[in-house]
């Protein structure tokens, strides 16, 4: 039985906060960013930029009256409390691992979940430790309120907070373990530790549960009316359908009925409990008489809560930026006179408050500086010993409490009526959940500060500070890792069960191919796919592929082993074509065979007859590869080659632009005398012998030169093409040499081109025209080939391809936005399909000062299947290392050349999408110019029949290409995967870094065609109809204020709010449209194992490492709050390499690192670590290079000091922090999408 931990979880806590600086950053304008792996570059900050107040860690310990979590989000009224049960449910967090402690022993009439013995705590800090006031610089602001009309159905009470610590234990719930019995709900179920009472009306306990999730037709978003009301500047999801979450009929926190214990969710998911703030007391665990019980009578009148005062000439800020720090403060908990209901607030970002329905937005204030204090983690001792069990304080009646009695009656509890809020309790103080009392830790309320209910002359209760959502509560990134590693790390991944879940991308494993492709091949984002369309509608999860045909295999793995059938070719199926594969059943003695994918059978030719064994199996089974393993290859016949015959060995031509720019950063001279050694290298079959790939120089900048490097030369020779409008090759001899034969002339060229160029003062270039020239080249020798193109600025020159500079930032977040991602001219496409008929990939490295426009120059790069490189503000000392590298492992890769992929399905499922850096002509057919072992292409598949539990699914993927040595072949995968029926077996097989990689590349490429909030949107939703649609179906019931994760795919939220942050969908004020063009592209091929990184990058505290061992220390999780002053940590995410250093960091930790011991000394300009004689210097600098080469790009490394202006680029990667463009937290984000799916359920 596994063991199901139930953890508990206050969410009426303070969020994350934003980067500590004195200020709210608009972004990092007045500082290029080195984009991605771009330079330092030489200008400074802006004098906007505060100084760095302390670390991330210092959470002020008081209340942050005026900091509100959703600054971000627009409205505060949020569904998502993971409070807005009045309940403690339990948070089902599936983890592995014992239970820390038994759960209570339940009786038979409580209704709410109550805290077990030995838990452990964040509770409020010692009595005499009052928590720090706030910072005066923010404002405070409640929720939209409404001043008229019926009162939401809350249950809530106001009054002072409890008496006594332990009353306050009692009231705050963070965590419980508890182990729990089998169920009879199923396969991997078992129930709660605790009987649940219903919480909301919208969902009965008496029955099935009542939520109506839109499982029908679960594409659509929430109910219509809500989308017709949805503000123009949400940015989150559609907004809640008319904010009612609950049906009016009966008061949210009433039980419909008699309690009653309620059924166990599974093992495999993870619930998030919703928890009463400090200064609300617990229900009694007493039965509910009915709905309309009330605890000890009426509540006293209410005063309504009014909203500061709003600057008037401070416009709304709406996109997602910090808000303005012109806004007055105030004195946080003193209360203002209340603006007019129509001004919005400036935190809000929303529309007027008497607008119904406001989805949450991005983007929150920065915390001041100047709030210093110790972290949250630090504010008490833990819980468990401040008190009894929770248990025996539930039967407190509330007004033993210090509190007034309150009903739970709709028409009675809460604040007054309020406009904008007609479902969700008002938010307050960043809080989600009921609002708060008195805020304890100061002498009583402020005056002027409305008391909530509470007597007025009360003396205030012993200090405590209000938490906020214990980040280590909720589903770690890092701890699924690892153990993940733990786990499968050891084991070799045998292929040969159907439907198994591989390791995760992060974890080091060995593959034994036993008739279904590695995962290094394909990985699948489900392994058990449902068996009709219905099912997958309603999951919502999208069946796809992310397919490597060409990737680099680890040492102890063998290559697919090559198949020569002769001149009859490869054995197919006669109907659907397929290739011989273990998923083909002889029959007849083995005379003929069934073909798995479409049941056609099919003469077996003679030379290839073998008989059967009693299995049924082939007796030469395991001696042929095409029957026993999932990958492998056929020598591709006459048949399969253009016109019939066999192809030429490719071309490398080498195009460098040689105007002003180019010359003047060095880049021409650094390519010239590079090439004359990297020649060396081109790639080869067989190590042994020298390649055959030809080679070829062109330079250009308003005309093309073309260079006779032939070896009967003394000198190379020139010949200016100056007609750039109708391009030609003007010599066909010479042009395309053999390395060796000509090395001599090749030299001679390479040395003179910086010589010939130096004195240029040509600053105009063509581009259209250079990579026409290069396509003559390879069709005058009738091959396939590369073109390297090394290019410096935004082609202006009079040509073909010509474009004008178009980059304008007033249209970002608008609904032109997308066509800055679109090709300016149609001219790109046209030739893009040329080169792909050639064979012509082009790879194209760009040296820009300034925009040249990426989205219209990568245009063939991504249609040929060729890369682009970006090195923005190139800098010879700085940026030579990562180019030449890129350069060096880009000629040096294995290629395949004019490629056509075609990927067959078994009846049932047929792949409909296409994702990546590829042509397609054809609905079937992907081409691909040059298909190098880094790239991939990503399939989507749909149902068009209906799949049989019993034989799978079945998919082949076959690459027909040409070797680097002209050799023709055949490479092919094949996958079978597991069908199911039940929707819980399809949430047990899913790989979320796969859904990610697929989710980030659909959304990258719906920028062509839909606004940037629509894609955005469009993720959310279809995230939270993922969770919404396991909380129906799979889960057991619960309170609504639970939020379940289904165990594989409890990291689905923060990955996906690292997509929606990226800068790609939510770019800060200083990203350029061409590196968010950049990286569009680079996403759209990248693999699993990459986009994991590039999304959530991986940050290792180096002050941990054991120079005796070969293990790298535990990463930490993404947050500045991780990281610690006194240490020094390195982060890699696949594009850069950043070393942070701490202010307080161990002279010993320096002098090891950086041969010195002063932070003042180290020099943040560096790029590589000085090799000093120590075991921790060579220790660390084998990690860094051993990090490098697991990723398909260099990353340069950054020095970023703490405090130091760089540490605002390397705090954009904390991805589970707010981001200075607006972005959620994870805490912030999870809570979001709890409301998002109780608004689906509802």
């Amino acid at each position: 039985m596994r063991v199901r931990d139930e953890l508990r979880m206050n969410v009426n806590q303070q969020p994350h906060m934003a980067s500590p600086y004195g200020q709210p950053q608009p972004g990092y304008q007045g500082y290029p960013q080195p984009g991605y792996g771009d330079a330092h570059v030489p200008s400074g900050y802006p004098a906007q930029y505060a100084p760095y107040n302390g670390p991330g860690s210092t959470y002020p310990q008081g209340p942050q009256q005026g900091y509100s979590p959703y600054a971000s989000f627009p409205s505060k009224t949020l569904a998502t409390n993971l409070v807005s049960d009045l309940s403690s449910s339990p948070l089902d967090l599936g983890m592995r691992g014992p239970p820390t402690s038994g759960a209570p022993p339940v009786s038979g009439a409580q209704n709410y979940s109550q805290f077990g013995q030995g838990e452990t705590q964040n509770g409020p800090p010692p009595m005499g430790a009052p928590p720090q006031r706030p910072p005066v610089s923010q404002t405070y602001t409640p929720a939209a309120v409404n001043l008229s009309g019926p009162q939401p159905p809350y249950g809530q009470q106001f009054g002072a907070p409890p008496v006594s610590i332990q009353q306050m234990t009692n009231q705050m719930s963070s965590m419980q373990v508890g182990s729990t019995a089998p169920s009879p709900a199923g396969p991997g179920y078992a129930p709660t530790s605790v009987s649940q009472a219903p919480i909301s009306a919208a969902y009965t306990p008496a029955g099935p549960p009542t939520f109506s999730l839109t499982s029908t037709a679960p594409t659509q978003p929430p109910p219509a009316e809500a989308m017709a009301q949805a503000p123009h500047h949400s940015y989150y999801g559609a907004p809640p359908p008319s904010q009612q979450s609950f049906p009016n009929s009966a008061p949210p926190f009433s039980s419909t009925g008699p309690s009653q214990p309620q059924a166990p969710p599974p093992v495999s998911q993870q619930s998030f409990p919703q928890v009463p703030p400090v200064s609300q007391p617990n229900f009694s665990t007493a039965p509910h008489p009915g709905p309309t019980q009330s605890y000890g009578g009426p509540l006293p009148p209410q005063p309504s809560f009014p909203r500061p005062p709003l600057p008037t000439s401070q416009p709304s800020t709406f996109p997602g930026g910090p808000p303005p720090t012109s806004t007055p403060s105030q004195l946080p908990g003193v209360m203002q006179p209340q603006p007019p209901v129509s001004q919005p607030s400036p935190y809000h970002s929303g529309p007027p408050p008497n607008v119904t329905g406001f989805p949450p937005q991005v983007g929150a204030p920065p915390r001041p500086s100047g709030m210093h204090g110790p972290p949250m983690s630090s504010q008490g001792p833990p819980m468990s010993s401040q008190g009894p069990p929770m248990a025996q304080a539930n039967h407190v009646p509330p007004s033993q409490l210090g509190m007034p009695p309150s009903p739970t009656n709709a028409s009675l509890s809460g604040p007054p009526p309020q406009p904008g809020m007609q479902g969700y309790p008002p938010q307050q103080n960043g809080a989600f959940g009921q609002v708060r009392g008195p805020q304890p830790g100061y002498s009583g309320p402020y005056s002027g500060q409305p008391n909530y209910g509470a007597p007025s002359a009360a003396p205030a209760p012993a200090p405590s500070a209000p938490k906020r959502l214990d980040p280590d509560s909720i589903p770690s990134p890092i701890q699924v890792i690892e153990d993940d590693k733990a786990n499968k790390g050891s084991e070799p991944f045998t292929t040969g069960v159907r439907g198994q879940a591989p390791p995760l991308v992060t974890t080091k494993f060995q593959v034994r191919d036993q008739g279904n492709a590695s995962p290094r091949y394909i990985r699948c984002t489900a392994y058990n796919v449902p068996c009709n369309s219905d099912l997958a509608k309603q999951s919502q999860v999208p069946l796809a592929a992310v397919i490597k045909p060409l990737a680099t295999l680890p040492p102890d793995e063998s290559p697919p082993y090559l198949v020569d059938h002769g001149e009859s070719g490869p054995i197919r199926c006669n109907r659907c074509k397929a290739y011989m594969c273990p998923f083909m059943q002889f029959i007849e003695g083995g005379r003929r065979f069934q073909c798995g994918f479409c049941s056609c059978v099919t003469e077996v030719p003679p030379h290839y007859f073998q008989h059967l064994d009693h299995t049924g199996k082939r007796v030469d089974c395991y001696d042929r590869p095409e029957l026993s393993m999932g990958s492998y290859e056929f020598m591709a016949t006459v048949d399969y080659c253009k016109n019939n015959k066999f192809p030429q060995p490719p071309a490398y031509i080498f195009l460098i632009d040689v105007s002003y720019n180019a010359v003047k950063n060095g880049m021409v001279g650094i390519v010239c005398h590079e090439l004359k050694t990297l020649l060396d290298y081109l790639p080869r079959q067989n190590p042994d012998v020298e390649s055959n790939i030809r080679v070829g120089f062109v330079t250009y900048n308003k005309v093309l030169h073309f260079y006779n490097v032939k070896a009967s030369l003394a000198q190379p020779q020139m010949m200016v093409v100056s007609d750039v409008a109708d391009m030609f090759l003007p010599l066909l001899d010479g042009f395309l040499v053999n390395v060796s034969e000509s090395r001599v002339v090749i030299e001679s060229l390479l040395d003179q081109i910086p010589e010939m160029f130096a004195d240029t003062r040509e600053t105009e270039t063509v581009f259209g025209p250079v990579i026409q020239a290069g396509l003559e080249a390879l069709k005058a020798a009738d091959c396939a080939g590369k073109l390297f193109v090394f290019h410096s600025s935004l082609p202006i020159a009079e040509a073909p391809g010509k474009l004008k500079n178009r980059e304008d930032k007033k249209l970002v977040g608008t609904d032109k936005e997308k066509s800055l991602f679109q090709p300016q001219v149609s001219f790109y496409n046209t030739l893009a399909k040329e080169c792909v008929t050639q064979g012509c990939c082009v790879d194209l490295f760009i040296f820009p000062n300034q925009y040249v426009d990426v989205a219209t120059l990568g245009v063939v790069p991504t249609s040929t299947g060729g890369s682009i490189y970006k090195y923005t503000y190139f800098q010879t000392s700085t940026d030579q290392e990562r180019f030449l590298n890129d350069l060096r492992r880009d000629v040096q890769k294995q290629m395949g050349f004019d490629a056509v992929m075609r990927v067959r399905t078994s009846t049932g499922i047929r792949a409909t999408d296409f994702f990546g850096s590829f042509y397609m002509s054809n609905t079937t057919d992907v081409e691909l110019a040059g298909l190098d072992c880094d790239k991939t292409v990503t399939v989507e598949f749909r149902h068009d029949d209906k799949l049989s539990e019993e034989t799978g699914a079945l998919m082949q993927c076959a690459i027909l290409y040409t070797s680097c040595n002209g050799q023709r072949r055949l490479r092919i995968h094949n996958m079978a995967v597991n069908c199911c029926s039940q929707l819980a077996d399809l949430y047990r097989n899913c790989e979320t870094d796969t859904i990610i990689n697929f989710f980030a590349k659909y959304a990258y490429r719906s920028l062509l065609s839909s606004p940037t909030k629509n894609v955005r949107d469009g993720l959310v939703n279809q995230c939270a109809q993922i969770l919404a649609c396991y909380r129906k179906n799979c889960a057991s019931p619960s309170s609504a204020g639970q939020l379940i994760l289904p165990e594989c795919m409890k990291l689905l939220p923060v990955y996906l709010n690292c997509v929606l942050k990226s800068d790609v969908l939510q770019p800060g004020a200083d990203v350029s449209l061409d590196d968010r063009a950049y990286l569009r592209q680079l996403v759209s091929a990248m693999d699993v194992a990459e986009s994991h990184v590039f999304f959530y990058p991986r940050l290792l505290p180096l002050q941990q490492l054991d120079v005796e061992s070969m293990s790298l220390p535990v990463a930490v999780r993404d947050s500045e709050e991780r990281l610690s002053r006194g240490g020094v940590y390195l982060l890699e995410n696949g594009m850069n390499i950043f070393l942070w250093v701490g202010v307080n960091a161990q002279q010993e930790l320096l002098q090891n690192i950086f041969g010195t011991t002063a932070f003042s000394q180290i020099d943040p300009s560096m790029t590589s670590l000085p090799a000093l004689d120590n075991p921790f210097s060579k220790r660390l600098r084998e990690i860094i290079e051993s990090v490098r080469a697991q990723r398909s790009r260099y990353m340069k490394l950054m020095v970023v000091k703490q405090e130091d202006k760089l540490e605002l680029i390397f705090k954009h990667f904390l991805v589970e922090d707010k981001s200075n463009n607006g972005g959620a937290s994870y805490v912030d984000f999870l809570c979001h999408m709890h409301k998002e799916i109780r608004q689906l359920l509802s």
